[in-house]
């Protein structure tokens, strides 16, 4: 199983990349001391025969034959071996064979001793001839035999650790994908269990990289934001279940009048569309804050200029204030701007006033205000109503909750759930601080995010 994981191909990917640069290496070098050992051998001939030349120019072929005899003599393997010849074909000093007898170059092929006792080896030499007056002919040679084994012990050295690289490659591939396979065989129970139902199972982090985690911990966010939206729409089933079944009951029993009674009255029909029309209200909020709560609407985030949205919607509602006896007043600063949908971001301030003027009495002040607080966007709906008790306000942002008091008024109990719905959804903190008088509602938004551009 190791043998055909992804850890094991990569391995092998890496072997085959280190054996090609390896061969790639060897050829290079090779190239490089080759041209290398020309090059030196080459000027090596040139400042030999410039030696010799001017040793015979000054002291005569006596003289020639004497510094060729101490060059020969330096070192028991002499780097150079010589041949010099009369006009008449003559040896006069020398062992190279005789038909390098050539000006310019040449090479030739001579039998040398072996560094083993007894033994010979066959060598190519490079030669270098020139002609001196009275018809002389000099020519020197110079083998290559060091650098030639320099390139052959180089060359074994290169396949070797080739070889040796392939082999650990292989061996690492095959360990890593043991490893990784059996750090991704808990993954898979993981996945196995959550498939088999359990909704609390998380995948467990890989660990052989930041990537591996970054992705174990991105599924696992999407695992507990679809766990999210199915929990939202498990209670939104319940909501409606329990919640929904009361209105309903009331509206079948009025057109179980309606159909009993010897007439239908328009008063009926109408009441009958009212309950109708506070249900399918009701049901579309439920809708709408289980949607909220299973992360839906992000996508439509965008940069908001909080101040303009907050100023319409004073501007739109302080009529509606006056026509229940109660002033609006607004107290919002400029040039504040949150991430977020400026749709939902709306509602959730319209349903603050509806909720401020809804439950207190005429002649009360809403107060809206926007300001800036430790980096936040902080927005403020505030009444000198009657208030809630400080043991009640933990409540008062639960689906279909109401204080006893406000059982006669309109409404079913979810604008403030929708608030907190909509809060959650921008990440913003929802409070109800003390206060000596009346309700207040802080909503604190982080700051916007540089660089988003404002809505067309």
């Amino acid at each position: 199983m190791a043998m055909r994981s992804a850890a094991f191909r990569f391995a092998l990917l890496l072997a085959a990349v280190f054996a090609i640069g390896s061969a790639a290496l060897l050829a290079v070098v090779q190239h490089q001391i080759g041209r290398y050992a020309a090059e030196a051998t080459n000027g090596g001939l040139r400042a030999e025969v410039t030696v010799l030349t001017g040793e015979y120019d000054q002291l005569g072929q006596s003289g020639l034959t004497d510094a060729m005899a101490r060059h020969a003599a330096v070192k028991p393997e002499a780097p150079y071996r010589y041949l010099l010849r009369d006009a008449h074909g003559r040896r006069l000093f020398g062992d190279l064979p005789a038909t390098v007898a050539a000006t310019g170059w040449g090479t030739v092929e001579v039998t040398e001793p072996a560094p083993e006792p007894g033994g010979i080896r066959q060598e190519m030499m490079t030669t270098l001839g020139t002609r001196l007056r009275d018809g002389l002919t000099l020519v020197v040679a110079s083998d290559s035999y060091d650098v030639q084994m320099m390139r052959r012990r180089l060359g074994r050295f290169t396949v070797l650790s080739g070889i040796a690289i392939t082999l650990f490659a292989l061996l690492g591939g095959y360990l890593t994908g043991r490893l990784f396979l059996r750090r991704l065989a808990r993954v898979n129970r993981a996945v196995d269990r959550i498939v088999d139902g359990d909704s609390a199972e998380r995948l467990p982090m890989i660990g052989f990289g930041p990537e591996f985690d970054d992705l174990a911990r991105n599924l696992n966010r999407m695992l507990e934001r679809n766990a999210a939206a199915m929990e939202a729409l498990r209670q939104v089933s319940t909501d409606i279940a329990h919640d929904l079944r009361t209105p309903l009951s009331r509206l079948h029993q009025r057109l179980e009048q309606m159909q009993e009674g010897p007439a239908i009255e328009p008063a009926m029909i109408d009441d009958a569309l009212a309950q109708t029309a506070d249900i399918l209200t009701t049901f579309h909020a439920l809708l709408r804050i289980g949607s909220l709560e299973g992360g839906v609407g992000r996508k439509r985030f965008t940069r908001v200029d909080l101040s303009e949205l907050m100023e319409r919607i004073h501007q739109a509602y302080g009529p509606v204030a006056e026509d229940a006896g109660q002033r609006l007043e607004a107290d919002h600063a400029a040039g504040i701007h949150v991430d977020g949908d400026a749709e939902l971001l709306a509602q959730l301030f319209i349903n603050l006033i509806e909720n401020a003027i809804v439950h207190t009495p005429a002649g009360s002040t809403v107060t809206s205000r926007l300001f800036e607080r430790d980096g936040m966007a902080v927005v403020e709906v505030r009444d000198d109503g009657p208030g809630i008790p400080a043991s009640e306000r933990a409540n008062v942002f639960r689906r279909f909750y109401r204080l006893d008091a406000s059982r006669g008024t309109q409404g079913s109990g979810l604008g403030l759930a929708l608030v907190a719905a909509i809060a959650s959804l921008h990440e913003a903190q929802y409070t109800i601080p003390d206060s000596d008088k009346g309700l207040a509602v802080q909503i604190g938004f982080p700051a916007a995010t540089p660089g988003n551009a404002d809505p067309v």
